[in-house]
């Protein structure tokens, strides 16, 4: 049996007839490091931008949802809407939504909105109070005077065209 001849790879030289460079070094060191630094650093930029935005936005929600259920704000000269409200209820939860959507169209000094929320011991003794079961909205004057009773969901349109009728009796008298 014949033998055959191994064919021999050709090894391409480098331009100036060194040997040839591997696959996974680059032909300038100095460059790729710098940029792998800056593409970390663009990276770290970026994530640090998306916490912090993250944190900012969780900040502002926790700030918003403490204000909504400090029930002492009712009586400050502000009409006010108060929602009776539990958490683990999902028309209450609805009656939130299109309520906060309604408060939109409004200024901050022309009504605010309030929560008491049924299952802290403040929100239970507001609702006894008031006599007002849950998925309910009570509309009170800027001196904290009971003007009005909504039960049970409505839209968003329905509830702006009351509290700005409320809004307009508030300041009237």
């Amino acid at each position: 049996m014949k033998r055959r001849k191994k064919k021999q790879r050709r090894v391409r030289a480098g331009a100036s007839g060194s040997a040839p460079q591997s696959a996974d070094r680059s032909p300038h060191p100095s460059r790729s490091n710098r940029r792998a630094a800056l593409l970390k650093i663009r990276n770290g930029l970026m994530a640090l931008a998306v916490v912090g935005g993250s944190g900012w936005y969780l900040a502002e929600e926790v700030r918003a949802t403490s204000r909504e259920h400090d029930l002492s704000r009712l009586g400050n000269g502000i009409a006010t809407v108060v929602q009776i409200h539990d958490p683990q209820c999902p028309t209450c939860r609805a009656l939130q939504r299109e309520t906060r959507d309604a408060i939109k169209s409004f200024g901050p000094d022309e009504i605010q909105y309030l929560v008491a929320n049924v299952r802290r011991n403040e929100g239970q003794a507001f609702a006894r109070a008031h006599r007002a079961d849950h998925v309910t909205l009570l509309l009170f004057d800027g001196k904290g005077n009971h003007r009005h009773t909504l039960v049970g969901p409505h839209t968003a349109k329905d509830l702006e065209r009351v509290f700005r009728r409320h809004v307009k009796k508030s300041a009237g008298g």
